[in-house]
């Protein structure tokens, strides 16, 4: 084993031919190439990304219920093991398609859709990929075999929109494999430094990508933001536009205490205002937003940037 620890990246690749693309997914990569069989097809997609615990789920929800107010038919897949991105849609834990999946010893010609994927709030179809157990699998696989099902079963053919709620701000190959099948990358933020931090991570996960796959970075949606300095300073700086904010509203937070969307709550001027964000923001990507040409700064830059010494 000792033999292995200082061979070169370039020895590995050649060493497992079986797990190489043709192409670089970026410096380093050794990502297995997309299955040209698992692309999504007509649907448009998006893939929701930011910083663990930024609100990429209650993001993600509303959005999806936008997008049906628009008359659109929507899926929403979440990418986490807590398996909780479309709890205000179903108004409970869906089980997971790895949970399901184990529960026929991986013979997924047993499944039927109805086993993996639940009706929510507005006609919101909903799918929780799951993820494996800690320090035992790569989440690449869970989308992987999720996209297959719904492939399989026909489940993509009548979507209008798929959209991907990705766990936390991890960019591991694993994660980041949403992107291979997104049109546009949305980044979740909020107005502080760690959330920026992580956006900066994100975007270069996104160009990495790019290079292979139609993915391209969509825009910034400000959450939890009464103010926007920080934000708008990065976003200055790396070529970012933000098109969407969501203010720190208690109500926003009491939505997911009562398993709704924001969509459901008692109309007030706040939360019909941020409904109203949110059907802009669906009907703006609907309409084909412009993609994003940001470039990313180096670690010790955004702390110049953010007024850290």
């Amino acid at each position: 084993m000792n033999d292995i620890v200082n061979v070169p990246i370039s020895e590995l690749k050649r060493a497992l031919p079986s797990a190489r693309s043709p192409r670089e997914d970026g410096d380093g990569s050794v990502q297995v190439q997309l299955d040209p069989n698992l692309r999504i097809g007509t649907a448009k997609v998006f893939a929701v990304y930011g910083k663990g615990g930024i609100g990429k789920s209650t993001t993600s929800s509303n959005l999806s219920v936008a997008f049906s107010k628009l008359g659109k038919r929507v899926l929403q897949i979440g990418c986490d093991p807590k398996h909780d991105s479309t709890f205000t849609l179903t108004k409970r834990l869906v089980p997971t398609v790895i949970d399901i999946l184990e529960q026929v010893d991986f013979h997924a010609e047993e499944l039927r859709p109805a086993d993996f994927v639940f009706e929510g709030y507005n006609g919101v179809m909903c799918v929780e990929a799951g993820g494996p157990p800690a320090g035992t699998g790569c989440g690449g696989y869970v989308v992987g075999q999720t996209v297959k099902l719904l492939k399989e079963h026909h489940l993509l053919d009548d979507t209008d929109v798929v959209i991907f709620d990705v766990l936390g701000d991890v960019v591991c190959g694993g994660f980041a494999a949403p992107l291979q099948h997104a049109d546009r990358a949305l980044i979740v933020t909020a107005n502080d430094f760690d959330s920026v931090f992580a956006m900066n991570r994100i975007i270069g996960a996104i160009q990495a990508k790019s290079k292979n796959y139609k993915v391209r970075l969509g825009g910034v949606i400000a959450n939890r933001s009464d103010a926007t300095d920080q934000i708008d300073k990065f976003n200055a700086a790396t070529g970012l536009k933000t098109m969407a904010r969501f203010p720190a509203l208690d109500a926003i937070r009491k939505s997911r205490l009562k398993k709704a969307t924001l969509f459901e709550m008692d109309a007030t001027p706040e939360i019909e205002a941020v409904q109203q964000e949110y059907l802009q923001l669906a009907a703006a990507l609907w309409a084909g937003a412009e993609p994003q040409l940001a470039v990313p700064l180096k670690d010790r830059e955004i702390f110049d940037l953010l007024g850290f010494d």
